[in-house]
């Protein structure tokens, strides 16, 4: 073997070929290139099945139990299987109804019962978050006041009619005296709840800061206990309709219970029915003024909506 063949044996590859040579890969892109900028298609994407699925509006779903309920319903009375003397058909209830507003005694039982609420529901809102107020933000309060509170709340109060009778007569008082105090003892407990409930850390903050105790009480406890508060509310105002429905049945000569007495004793289940509806959706209307009060005032605090 001479030099020369011995030095080409030895020496590394000639890559100058394999480099010339175009790769199945860069032929690949430079097809995909060439496609794209010759007005071949481009790649659409594609979603899942699961993204294209149609749903049910939330109205439409939330809508579909009561209609539902209404359809079963009339189709018992139409058949007789339901008899009018037990229940009323909806739509005998619809024209019972619109006969109520016609001839106005449904929008005057209406303005009173809710007269009633309102005056129960401010002075038991008052009463009960004063009362919240001392108890919550004072120790000595809290053994002053809680303690008789909670014996108190112990009692039915529905329980207290006859006394409210013997001390305040038939008139309205005993019925405003009965929304008052069944509308006190909720927010009483959710306010002192909501007070106590504030984060320990945010008060050593506020008194780092040089904060009196007036200005503790207004920029952290109370800010922190609005959420109790607005809870109290929402379940002071259910307990105002549902001692309204009882107080109206204590010698009331107006209102929708007046309405139902006079129902019940000709076996009116049509206006039962309609003066049922009608507390209903007071309720419900009262309730929804309250939560969307309580999505203004509660901004700043993220919660779980659901999924």
């Amino acid at each position: 073997m001479t030099v020369d063949q011995a030095v080409a044996r030895h020496a590394p590859p000639d890559i100058s070929a394999e480099a010339a040579a175009p790769s199945p890969a860069k032929e690949v892109g430079a097809g995909l290139h060439s496609g794209i900028g010759s007005g071949a298609p481009e790649l659409m994407r594609v979603d899942p099945v699961s993204g294209r699925r149609w749903s049910v509006p939330r109205w439409l779903r939330r809508t579909m139990g009561p209609v539902a309920l209404l359809v079963l319903w009339q189709v018992l009375s139409a058949s007789g299987a339901l008899e009018a003397e037990i229940l009323a058909s909806p739509g005998t209830i619809a024209a019972t109804a619109g006969d109520l507003v016609s001839d106005g005694t449904l929008p005057s039982a209406m303005l009173v019962s809710l007269q009633r609420v309102a005056f129960g529901l401010l002075l038991g809102g008052v009463s009960g978050v004063a009362l919240a107020l001392v108890s919550g933000l004072s120790r000595l309060g809290e053994d002053l006041v809680d303690a008789t509170v909670q014996m108190l709340r112990s009692i039915p109060w529905v329980g207290v009619i006859p006394l409210f009778i013997i001390w305040l007569g038939i008139g309205e008082a005993p019925k405003i005296a009965l929304i008052s105090l069944g509308v006190a003892f909720h927010l009483y407990l959710n306010v002192h709840a909501g007070i106590r409930g504030v984060d320990a850390q945010l008060v050593e903050a506020g008194q780092s800061l040089g904060l009196s105790r007036w200005g503790l009480i207004r920029h952290v406890v109370l800010p922190g206990a609005l959420p109790g508060v607005m809870t109290g509310l929402r379940y002071s105002l259910a307990t105002a309709w549902l001692a309204l429905v009882f107080g109206e049945q204590v010698n009331a000569d107006d209102g929708l219970g007046f309405l139902m007495n006079q129902a019940r004793e000709f076996f009116r289940t049509d206006v039962i029915v309609v003066c049922l509806v009608v507390y209903a959706l007071l309720g419900l209307i009262a309730d929804f003024l309250v939560r969307t009060f309580e999505r203004l005032l509660l901004q700043w605090r993220p919660t779980f909506t659901g999924q």
